[in-house]
């Protein structure tokens, strides 16, 4: 059993019963030592199946955790209490429903229902979507439960606070009513029954005497305080986890849980795993390199005996098209040395950035899978525009009529909409046409028309951009609270029509009997249909395998690249400004680093479309934090601003164009807070710096802008987070 084992590998797993944390390093054989650790304390006589607890993250952990331990005893794992925080929760609570308050068959709400039940209250209280959007209603009620809140001791400051707290009140009295409990809630209300039942709480924590915890970085305030109750009868806790791969604070995750850990149980056995069987040396260099620049951590240094490897090779584009044009062409080489497609990751920082390297795949009639997500042109808010885009080229597509014809909501119900469907049927009729004839559904009618009018004589680009304003769908997702990934893909949608008509060429405005390529809204829908469903590789097939970081974690892979690697998009610009945010993005990038078992590429482009507008990157401060020695640059020639050439006598190593990046950001970072900290001027009579109200956001102060004229926004600090908002569209009111 533990033959195999490094020398603090064979440490952890033995250790005598205590509390103990297990720094585990990316690659260091964590879900090893997690199982190895369960069997020796069966095999060994300390405790049996019954008496173990062990919490994973996801359900294919817990699967692979009984699986191994099956190989490993002859026991049955059935009935061993091995899963997720939720999983575990909720067979709890199906044991002591009663004392719970809750129905023997009561049903769990996904996501999707979720939101499906608290549309349907606000419906029944007549309360505004619009004020209240129901997707931020529902990320209100789930950040209260995480933190162990119910409506009576959450702190509401303002009416907008109070009526929210008020519908968090009576959805929990239209759950209870129904006998329904979503996620959060399965843990708060287990977390509950511990807490207040003394009977309970002592069975499960007579019964527990070793808790296991797998991804304890990922734990949220409600699912420590749930281990603590467990663990207070005497339980020895043993927690794994990697501190500088906690990259879910969005999620609720508390990375000082793991310093509470070792400080509340006085934890005196603290075991580092460093030695990564993934990766060569040069990459677990480059990880460690970037990450010792983070205070807030425990520490540790990966370490390899695999060899130094391959250097990390760094490109550096014009552009993000160009970008796209050189990973494809290093796929095409990684293929002809024999390296799977499935293998080979593509690695990006934003959903955005996915649509300028599917467009290069596609072209390039290379099968790729999105991992995670959907590829570009089958997420939601795009679909919903290509529906408003396919009614301009053609008002009796009725597909696309049903799809929008209440998106953004515009009141109108589903009796509404059959009865234009029977009166479309009774004439032999369009939905269009039905509608126009009156009803409830003729004001969309007028709609559609609004757009058509709009559209004549503009460019491709300038009729998704008027389409996405006339349609309501960029206020409507800048009014959801996770709304900003959305109208990133909006954008988007507008740099991908701009691309399309640069890729026309000079090609006529309609498309030949040849099918060429051409720049009408006709060709560039059937060419984002085209996009959408052709090369969509199956599970078997031999795919390249597009992600967001967030997505990489727990993943490994051959070769990986990752692109976009500029200040304001890795790290992001919104954490850029903020300790804790940057720290975080370091985390990111070292979770991204660490996918690579062999090869290592990292890109950036000079120019790169984001939000519908040209930008000018200065290249990621990484590059910086990584020596020199690892990097293999590819373009030791390329200086932004000069359009891919250095002028004679200018050329540099890429140690000193290093230098003259770090002295850019630092620059542009002292401009930056100076910008900030004086009364710069905003179109419309707004300032950096001032005071605004929003309707549904709140008080908040506008900290920086962009564009200008119509297209001015302002990226205003409001209490919920940070938000980018249009002028033209958001009505701030200035105080």
């Amino acid at each position: 059993m533990l033959h195999g084992l490094n020398p603090p590998q064979h440490a952890a797993v033995t250790l005598p019963p205590q509390h103990a944390l297990i720094l585990a390093g990316a690659g260091s054989g964590k879900t090893r030592v997690l199982t190895t650790r369960i069997a020796w304390l069966i095999q060994t006589g300390q405790t049996g199946p019954h008496g173990i607890l062990a919490v994973t993250f996801t359900n294919k952990a817990a699967r692979e955790m009984t699986t191994r331990l099956s190989a490993m005893l002859p026991i049955n794992t059935r009935g061993m209490w091995i899963g997720t925080f939720h999983g575990l929760c909720n067979r709890m609570l199906r044991a002591h429903h009663r004392d719970a308050g809750l129905p023997q068959s009561f049903q769990i709400l996904d996501s999707a229902d979720q939101l499906a039940a608290i549309k349907r209250l606000m419906k029944a209280l007549n309360v505004d979507d619009e004020k209240f959007p129901p997707r931020e209603l529902a990320h209100f009620i789930n950040a209260q439960k995480e933190a162990g809140l119910r409506p009576d001791a959450v702190e509401a400051w303002d009416a907008h606070t109070r009526r929210r707290v008020e519908l968090y009140r009576e959805y929990e009295t239209q759950c209870q009513r129904e006998g329904v409990a979503d996620f959060a809630e399965l843990l708060l209300r287990a977390y509950e029954l511990l807490q207040r039942n003394e009977p309970i709480r002592q069975h499960y924590q007579n019964r527990f005497r070793h808790i296991l915890v797998d991804e304890f970085q990922d734990t949220n305030v409600l699912q420590y305080r749930w281990l603590k109750l467990l663990a207070g009868g005497g339980a020895c806790l043993f927690c794994v986890g990697d501190d500088d791969q906690s990259i879910y604070a969005f999620r609720g995750a508390q990375i000082g849980n793991m310093r509470d850990f070792e400080r509340e149980f006085r934890v005196s056995e603290v075991i580092r795993l460093e030695q990564n069987y993934r990766s060569h040396g040069n990459i677990l260099d480059a990880a460690n390199a970037i990450i010792k620049n983070n205070a807030a951590r425990l520490g540790k240094n990966l370490w390899t005996d695999a060899g130094s490897g391959e250097p990390i090779r760094v490109y550096e584009a014009v552009n993000d098209t160009e970008e796209a044009r050189w990973i494809v062409e290093e796929i095409r080489a990684l293929a002809a040395e024999g390296m799977a497609r499935r293998e080979i990751a593509l690695l990006y920082r934003a959903n955005a950035q996915s649509r300028v390297l599917e467009h290069a795949l596609f072209s390039a009639g290379l099968p790729y899978r999105v991992y995670g997500g959907l590829r570009f042109f089958e997420r939601q808010e795009v679909k919903h525009a290509l529906a408003y885009l396919r009614l301009i080229a053609n008002p009796d597509d009725d597909g696309a009529f049903l799809r929008v014809v209440n998106f953004p909501a515009r009141g109108l119900g589903a009796r509404s909409v059959e009865q234009t469907q029977d009166a479309a049927k009774a004439g032999g009729i369009s939905l269009y046409q039905a509608a126009k004839q009156g009803g409830k559904t003729a004001a969309f009618a007028a709609l559609v028309d609004q757009l058509r009018a709009a559209s004549d004589g503009l460019t491709l680009p300038e009729t998704v951009e008027q389409t996405l304003a006339l349609s309501g769908l960029r206020v409507h997702y800048q009014n959801e609270k996770e709304g900003q990934d959305r109208l990133a893909n909006l954008d988007e949608l507008v740099g991908a029509a701009e691309n399309f008509v640069a890729e026309a060429g000079n090609v006529d405005a309609t498309a030949n009997d040849d099918g060429e390529i051409s720049g009408d809204l006709a060709s560039f829908l059937a060419h984002a249909s085209l996009e959408a469903g052709e090369h969509q590789a199956g599970e078997g097939d031999d795919a390249l395998q597009l992600m967001t970081v967030h997505s990489a974690k727990g993943l490994e892979f051959d070769a990986v690249f990752i692109s976009g690697l500029e200040e304001g998009l890795f790290p992001h610009e919104n954490a850029v400004l903020e300790e804790k945010g940057l720290e975080e993005e370091r985390r990111l990038m070292y979770v991204a680093v660490t996918r690579a078992r062999q090869r290592l590429y990292l890109s950036h482009a000079q120019t790169r479309m984001l939000h519908g507008q040209t930008r000018y990157n200065l290249p990621s401060r990484f590059f910086d934090e990584i020596p020199a020695e690892l990097l293999k640059w590819l373009t030791p020639k390329l200086a932004r601003g000069y359009g891919g050439a250095l002028p004679p006598g200018l050329a540099f190593s890429a140690p000193r164009r290093a230098a003259q990046h770090q002295d850019a950001r630092s620059m542009e970072r002292t401009q930056s807070a100076q910008r900030g900290a004086t009364s710069t001027s905003i179109d419309g009579g707004l300032r950096i710096g001032q005071n605004v109200e929003h309707a549904k956001f709140g008080v908040g102060v506008i900290i920086a802008t962009e564009g200008g004229g119509s297209d001015t926004r302002v990226q205003v600090n409001f209490s919920s987070g940070r938000k980018w908002l249009s002028l033209q569209y958001a009505k701030l009111t200035p105080l």
